[in-house]
């Protein structure tokens, strides 16, 4: 089968559909290589912060420790570290007075919990766009063409095989492009939605001990406490 016939003798519409199931499925490949590999290096990164983060002898050191990094767990710390830092600055003033220190640090690491989950579900949207739309648009490139097919036919007013077969054959390889866009955008969604499952859980457990230390701090400073 030669694709070369569908842009020699496609019209422009059929065209259309081939070059946007290519431009998905370029985009979409293109996608899953670089979260794939965004995704092994922040896992790696946090992996390690972690680690060095609990064995750290103090909270100053292990603030000096989350400033040296770029890892999403690192900018938790670093988020729950400067909110301790506001209230201890604010607490004799309206912002002391409206909550304590449980929930201001409650309200800021969660915040920062929501931005690094908003980060590892950058560029899923596409990837199930993609996998939900490409087969329709194969689908209708494929309808199209045969019925391209088909006006065709009856105009030359003669059936056979080989003047049916060719431009239908043709037409179908749209659906089999939509499917072959579809296919890996769905299976990496898939297994980009279960990579962040985890790590949104291991983030949330690093956040959950981070605030109880937070609390510590606050308590041995000197901050006020529910």
């Amino acid at each position: 089968m030669d694709l070369s016939l569908v842009f020699r003798q496609g019209d422009g519409v059929l065209m259309s559909v081939f070059l946007l199931l290519l431009a998905m499925s370029v985009t979409s490949w293109w996608l899953i290589l670089r979260r794939s590999l965004s995704r092994w290096s922040v896992r790696q990164a946090n992996q390690q912060l972690s680690q060095a983060f609990w064995d750290a002898p103090d909270l100053d050191a292990a603030a000096r420790l989350a400033e040296q990094h770029d890892a999403p767990l690192a900018r938790i710390a670093r988020a729950g570290l400067d909110g301790l830092g506001h209230y201890r600055r604010n607490q004799n003033h309206a912002l002391g007075q409206a909550c304590g220190i449980d929930e201001f640090l409650v309200r800021t690491i969660r915040m920062a919990l929501a931005r690094e989950t908003a980060r590892l579900e950058s560029g899923l949207t596409w990837l199930a766009t993609v996998g939900s739309v490409a087969p329709f648009v194969g689908l209708f490139g494929t309808v199209w063409g045969i019925y391209h097919a088909l006006v065709g036919i009856g105009a030359a007013g003669q059936i056979t095989l080989a003047a049916v077969s060719g431009p239908i054959g043709e037409a179908l390889v749209a659906t089999a492009a939509g499917l072959a866009a579809a296919i890996p955008a769905v299976v990496a969604y898939n297994a980009f939605t279960r990579v962040n499952r985890v790590d949104s859980q291991e983030m949330d457990g690093f956040a959950h001990d981070f605030h109880a230390q937070l609390i510590a701090a606050g308590g041995q400073h000197g901050v006020r406490e529910l």
